[in-house]
């Protein structure tokens, strides 16, 4: 067993609740625009403004609550086991292995580059949410609000981080293409068969 059921299970929770994120962030963007963009209707969700705000919040208690069930699960060993340690030079290495397609893949072991990319989206997690907090109660959350400049500063915080963590989905899924083996341990939690080049999912 590669991936325990507990990761599989907060996997496919949290990528549903993330799709349910971003496109009906997507939507509230649209009707409040930071630059001189649009995001298409197509990949937008809630019909307009309230309907997309409800996706939002909804969306949003069922990404918290998975994601504080993979916390407890990744502070009780899951972390220290699967993405730590990592170092500097390693993911030097493993990052200029990958960009030449020479990058060993063994399932269920990361390698540099791949624990760097989760502690990061982890981080962005955690931004995503304190920005977020301050822009659904700027003012019972004033502190929080305060701490990212004020709820305009803590808008494009929000942004930056939404767009940052759709980077990471995009790589993401760029490695299940590239590795397509990769991609059914994640349901069945078990290996395949064969021998693998590229990182993992």
């Amino acid at each position: 067993m590669i991936h325990p059921l507990i990761v599989r299970i907060t996997h496919w929770i949290n990528a549903f609740a993330m799709v349910c994120m971003v496109m009906s962030g997507w939507a509230i963007y649209n009707a409040s625009p930071l630059f001189a963009f649009h995001f298409p209707a197509w990949a937008t969700v809630g019909g307009w403004l309230g309907g997309s705000v409800a996706w939002h919040f909804a969306a949003m208690w069922l990404l918290g609550a998975n994601g504080l069930l993979y916390l407890a699960y990744g502070c009780a060993g899951h972390f220290r086991t699967s993405l730590l340690p990592l170092r500097p030079a390693e993911i030097v290495s493993d990052l200029g292995r990958a960009l030449r397609f020479r990058l060993p893949h063994r399932p269920g072991t990361y390698n540099a580059v791949q624990k760097a990319l989760y502690l990061l989206v982890l981080l962005l997690g955690g931004l995503a949410v304190a920005s977020g907090l301050s822009l659904w109660k700027p003012v019972q959350l004033w502190w929080l609000a305060d701490l990212f400049g004020g709820y305009e500063p803590a808008r494009r915080v929000h942004f930056f981080v939404m767009a940052g963590i759709v980077g990471f989905v995009a790589v993401h899924l760029a490695l299940v293409v590239l590795v397509p083996s990769t991609l059914l341990p994640m349901v069945t939690g078990r290996a395949g068969r064969g021998r693998h080049r590229q990182g993992d999912a």
